[in-house]
């Protein structure tokens, strides 16, 4: 029987440790780090707001167009990050740790040690960038008395920069845990646009109440008729802008990049994910007839229907819907246009509205908003990673 020399490998322990994290990659970030044009990765977590209440301890890892939770995971086997010696016993790029001493030739040492590893994971369907944007944005809303914003009158003023609209976008984006792919589509949900605060010197993110909403649209559906536009075919942008506000300044009742978000939630979309923060302008555009019929159906119930104690007649409901459609259009309105989850009916003739988890909006002590602006806390991402543990 044959015999092999067995060799020996002496190991060290450097000292002080070094902090090392080891995340394990998805073979989809595989892929994407390994591709001859690697994306950049970026560390992204909440905002916190300690006066709240809120919890922000956890952190994503974002690529320009996609988002990846990571999850801290513990084991009882550690591991052990080693730095090897060279032939002549020599610590290879050991600059703080020398193994002459040792004078053993295949000597290693461990420089670290984790006890855990990092994980990462797709994020599930309940996730959304929406969900976490509508709470950190003012409401919109010249209709309700209740309205969180009182919005002053900004004809006159000057006009708001695209450098400005994309420091506002970039301030909102830092602070929500999804890729800037994933906000700008968040952004586009909500309706969200930038305009002047209440003192008309600052500029800051808004997004409109659903009673905005309708009430946008139905001035736009009407300027369209007034004006023979064809809704349902492409059209000028800046042409249905003119036909609603009319020759008269003092009809402008609401600012353009308002009437900009509202036309781009419900326009075709060209399929592909914007990854940039300038905003994008609205010139030539179509309708997307199912996300339009089953936007303002939704909107309209959010509107006037959010309790069972504000519900109305089903056929009311209908009726009203139809009406606030193009006029080919009209006979898309029925209730199998919406999802089930929208909605509910409390008797055999009415309906009202359902929030849905990913719409609903943590109400913060003292009616307070958190924004953009607000200075942010100190980014300590080992800290966060501790509440990720599983």
């Amino acid at each position: 029987m044959s015999t092999q020399e067995a060799n020996s490998i002496r190991l060290a322990h450097s000292s002080p440790q070094q902090a090392f994290r080891l995340l394990e990659l998805t073979p989809e970030v595989l892929e994407l780090l390994s591709s001859g044009n690697a994306p950049t990765l970026y560390l992204k977590s909440p905002q916190t707001d300690s006066a709240a209440g809120q919890d922000a301890g956890y952190v994503n890892l974002c690529t320009s167009e996609k988002t990846f939770r990571i999850r801290q995971v513990h084991s009882s086997n550690s591991l052990y990050v080693i730095r090897p010696s060279d032939r002549n016993g020599q610590q290879v790029n050991g600059d703080d740790m020398s193994m002459n001493d040792l004078n053993v030739p295949g000597t290693v040492s461990t420089i670290a040690k984790c006890g855990s590893t990092l994980e990462l994971h797709k994020l599930d369907e309940t996730s959304s960038a929406a969900q976490i944007m509508r709470s950190m944005i003012k409401v919109y809303d010249r209709i309700s008395a209740e309205g969180d914003i009182d919005m002053a009158d900004a004809r006159g003023q000057q006009e708001i920069t695209k450098s400005q609209k994309t420091r506002i976008k970039r301030e909102l984006f830092d602070d929500v845990p999804f890729s800037t792919a994933e906000c700008n589509a968040a952004w586009s949900e909500i309706g969200a646009f930038v305009h002047f605060d209440n003192d008309g010197k600052e500029v800051t993110a808004f997004r409109p109440s659903a009673r905005t909403k309708i009430d946008v649209w139905k001035r736009i559906l009407e300027g369209s008729v007034l004006q023979s536009i064809d809704l349902e075919r492409q059209f000028l942008a800046n042409d249905l802008w003119k036909a609603v506000v009319g020759d008269d300044e003092e009809e402008e009742l609401f600012p353009r990049s308002l009437f900009d978000a509202i036309v781009m939630r419900v326009a075709e979309k060209s399929g592909s994910k914007i990854s940039s923060l300038d905003e994008q302008e609205l010139r030539w555009t179509n309708l997307d007839k199912t996300v339009c019929v089953r936007w303002i159906g939704e909107t309209y119930l959010e509107a006037y229907a959010s309790t069972e104690c504000s519900s109305v007649g089903r056929s009311e409901f209908i009726r009203i819907w139809k009406d606030l459609l193009p006029e080919s259009w009209r006979n898309e309105a029925s209730l199998d246009k919406l999802p089930e989850s929208s909605y509910k009916t409390p008797d055999p003739v009415s309906i009202c509205y359902v929030e849905s988890e990913s719409n609903k909006v943590k109400k913060e002590a003292g009616g307070g908003t958190t924004t953009a602006t607000t200075a942010k806390n100190s980014r300590n991402w080992h800290e966060r990673f501790k509440s990720q543990r599983k």
